[in-house]
């Protein structure tokens, strides 16, 4: 079996730091992605999906990321459920981040002609790769609701 998702898209706001119970940073962001073909009347789409980050990832997205960077993610798609106070269940889908690269220019630096495309402009700067294990307490102690 496969779950793999691969986005490229820009932040719709500044990604925030925060810390479980346990002490494990995670961060969560949401990445708005344009999808290739127009609407019905010719408009552009656009998907915001929600994307979270653990541990040095988490680490890597609060320090180096902001609203607007266009940024490539890796990673897998979650569906989770959550009892609410009230006693009512809400599922949520996000994808748990694996992998950040930047794409393009740095959008202070940018041209507008350069804002547009998807191309190769100055340095690549990537996250550290998640190689260490994965703690099961992550999931009780998601900080967000």
């Amino acid at each position: 079996m496969v779950n793999s998702v691969v986005l490229v898209g820009r932040l719709t706001r500044d990604p925030e730091l925060r810390y479980t119970p346990n002490g494990a940073p995670v961060t969560r962001f949401d990445l708005a992605v344009d999808r290739r073909f127009k609407g019905p009347n010719g408009e552009k789409q656009t998907d915001f999906i929600r994307i979270s980050c653990w541990n040095k990832q988490a680490e890597f997205a609060a320090n180096y990321l902001q609203k607007g960077s266009l940024i490539g993610v890796e990673g897998s798609l979650r569906i989770d459920t959550v009892t609410q106070q009230d006693g009512t269940r809400r599922s949520y889908t996000e994808v748990r981040c694996e992998h950040i690269s930047f794409v393009g220019a740095r959008r202070d630096s940018a041209t507008p002609q350069e804002e547009n495309e998807f191309a190769d402009f100055g340095e690549v700067v990537e996250a550290p790769r998640l190689n260490e294990p994965k703690d099961q307490d992550e999931e009780d102690d998601i900080p967000f609701a």
